[in-house]
């Protein structure tokens, strides 16, 4: 017990939880900056190029690169799974914001988290506590707040609708990468399914990425490029060094507050260069909205510590 508590460093864990929800919530800002001058699985094939590389000097210079002996074929099976999830989800999460405004693409960013909830209640048999009963009413609830301006582009199926189609979607074969990594922890840490996972989409994009397309940018988005290549690091080793020195919910608590850190970026950015970065145009009830779909997180991260204090 003395271990555990020694183990809590809740100060730094804030601190790097912090750290994760922010780079989550400037990323999509940065992508869009890129859209006009790169094409989507390009960036993509940069990102994964980036990750994976460095994780693996990193395990390699530490001996934890993964070992694939007498590994069984239904992992294999799991493993291709991953990549496939998580190279769709990156490259339907960028070419969403070439339709959509980077506060709205962050605010479907919950979904793929109520999904992965409702696949663990469904093949792991998990329970589903009251509180993200709550949560997830909160968040359909919220979702309908947030859109409650573009009923008309939702009916006249337009390139603002189709964007949001493209998240969800996004979030949606996100699922299929958290199933995988779940039975995969079985076999391999948590820093060498990313490392596999990565190489792996890295190879999935190589046919269709086009490098020369560097030569095109301008310096802001080379400088774009370089951040959405460093938040992949950044932004999942921050994660992960978090969840070792904080409880996992509280991290959560921090996390889900992503929509609300692109709210901020998107504002100061549009303020401080507005003929380069634009906010979105939301009226009271689509900023309800927000709050909601951020408190229905909220409730199914943490909510049950409230229930087991007041019991």
């Amino acid at each position: 017990m003395q271990n555990q508590i020694q183990a809590q460093r809740p100060i730094s864990g804030f601190f790097l939880a912090l750290t994760t929800g922010m780079m989550w919530g400037a990323l999509p800002i940065a992508v869009q900056q890129l859209l006009s001058g790169m094409s989507v699985q390009t960036i993509v094939w940069f990102r994964f190029f980036t990750a994976s590389f460095v994780l693996f000097i990193v395990l390699a210079s530490k001996s934890k690169l993964p070992s694939f002996h007498q590994l069984h074929r239904r992992y294999w099976c799991f493993l291709i799974l991953g990549v496939f999830g998580l190279a769709g989800n990156f490259y339907l999460f960028n070419a969403a914001l070439q339709y959509v405004p980077a506060v709205t693409s962050q605010i479907l960013m919950p979904v793929a988290s109520f999904l992965m909830l409702l696949a663990g209640v469904v093949i792991f048999k998990e329970k589903m506590l009251i509180t993200q009963k709550i949560g997830l009413g909160l968040l359909i609830l919220g979702l309908g707040l947030f859109f409650n301006q573009h009923l008309r582009d939702f009916l006249n199926f337009s390139l603002y609708f189709k964007g949001v189609l493209i998240g969800f979607c996004a979030s949606l074969v996100w699922v299929c990468y958290g199933i995988a990594q779940k039975i995969l922890l079985i076999k391999f840490k948590a820093q060498q399914i990313l490392l596999i996972i990565y190489f792996g989409c890295f190879l999935v994009f190589t046919p269709t990425a086009h490098p020369s397309e560097l030569a095109n940018l301008t310096p802001l988005q080379l400088s774009c490029l370089a951040f959405a290549c460093a938040n992949t690091l950044i932004a999942y080793g921050s994660y992960a060094e978090a969840l070792n020195r904080w409880d996992v919910a509280k991290v959560s608590a921090v996390t889900t507050q992503v929509p609300i850190f692109t709210m901020i970026f998107s504002a100061v950015l549009a303020t401080i260069a507005p003929s380069i970065f634009e906010m979105e145009d939301l009226n009271l009830i689509s900023y309800l909205g927000a709050a909601t779909v951020v408190a229905g997180a909220l409730s199914s991260a943490i909510g049950h510590k409230f229930i087991k204090q007041k019991a």
